[in-house]
């Protein structure tokens, strides 16, 4: 796997970790933790796409 393509594909599960948190915090029966275990998740991803840009 290239850099480009490990990027792109981090990119992507970022994107469709924002869809999802979007889609908990609109739902009401939403669960608190499982929001913010998806928020740490995604800021990881958003720190590994910095760290991996930078380079």
């Amino acid at each position: 796997m290239t850099l480009t393509s490990h990027l792109q594909e981090l990119r992507r599960k970022h994107e469709a970790l924002s869809q999802k948190v979007e889609e908990a915090q609109r739902s009401p029966a939403s669960d608190d933790l499982e929001i913010s275990e998806m928020k740490k998740q995604k800021l990881r991803l958003k720190e590994e796409i910095t760290r991996l840009s930078a380079d």
